[in-house]
This record gives C-alpha cells, structure tokens and sequence, in this order.
C-alpha cells in the first residue's frame, strides 16, 4: 500500500485529536493485521468509494482514552462507554476521515465518503468489506492508545 496515500489520515488524526482535544500521540510501528478483532473498546468505521480507489478505514479508542477525549471535548466525563461516547466516536472518525480526503483530493485521489459506523464492546470486531492488504497503526498518549486501520483495493 502506497504511503502516500496512509500519511493523510496519520496527520489528519493527529491534527484532529490536537485541537478538538488538546491529545498529543506518539506513533508506532505500522504492520499488516490478520483477523478482526479490535485493538481498542470502541470504534468508528467508514466506507470510502471512488474512481481510482474503494476502501475503509477506521480508528479504535481504549476507553480510557475515549472517555478523556469526551472530557477534553466536552467537559464531561461519563463512568464508560456510552450513546454520546460513541456518537463522538463517530464524529472523529468523520472529521479525519474529511481532513484526509481534502489533502488526497489534492493529489488526484476522489472519493465519496459513507456515514461512519461505531461499534463498541471488549473484543468487538472491524470488518473491512475490501480484498486489498489491512494496515493497523498504533498511537499512544498520556491517557491510552488508539489505533488505525486502513484497508484498500486498487492502490499500489
């Protein structure tokens, strides 16, 4: 999978978490994942289709994380996961997903983005309905970890 097109959501998420909630992360090593059990207590998921390229791409949350987040966003802090923590779940998965796709459009890459899906539980599963490779990133902060999957066909 080109790099060129993985770096987009690395910085849009970077950018994203930053400013909306003040949350500093420190990248890891990126690898292929096998299987689709989670690596995170909640997470947003969503389609990408166009000319060049089909995809999806989500990004899982420890709890702890996401109930930082909430706080940091919000100014509440809910005992766990919840309906507002996963609807922010959604909505960052969303705005990251946008931030990468104006920096891909900029490079020749369209695409339509479909409305994100969060799915939460302790060993939930992230199902990628595309052949191509999947490339987990992992991300710490001083609260927890998030990590990132992206998933496409038809990108060399």
């Amino acid at each position: 999978m080109n790099v060129e097109f993985i770096n987009p959501f690395i910085s849009s998420l970077l950018n994203v978490l930053d400013t909306m909630a003040q949350t500093k992360l420190s990248p890891g090593k990126p690898s292929k994942k096998a299987g689709e059990v989670a690596h995170g207590d909640v997470s947003g998921l969503i389609g990408m289709v166009g000319p060049q390229v089909k995809g999806s791409f989500s990004i899982s949350f420890d709890e702890a994380l996401a109930l930082e987040i909430m706080h940091r966003m919000l100014g509440e802090r809910p005992p766990k996961i919840n309906a507002e923590v996963t609807d922010m779940v959604g909505e960052i998965t969303n705005m990251v997903t946008g931030g990468a796709k104006l920096e891909l459009g900029s490079k020749g890459f369209d695409f339509d983005m479909a409305t994100p899906i969060v799915v939460s539980g302790k060993q939930h599963t992230i199902t990628h309905k595309v052949d191509g490779p999947k490339i987990i990133l992992p991300f710490k902060s001083d609260v927890g970890s998030v990590h990132l999957e992206i998933c496409f066909d038809k990108i060399e």
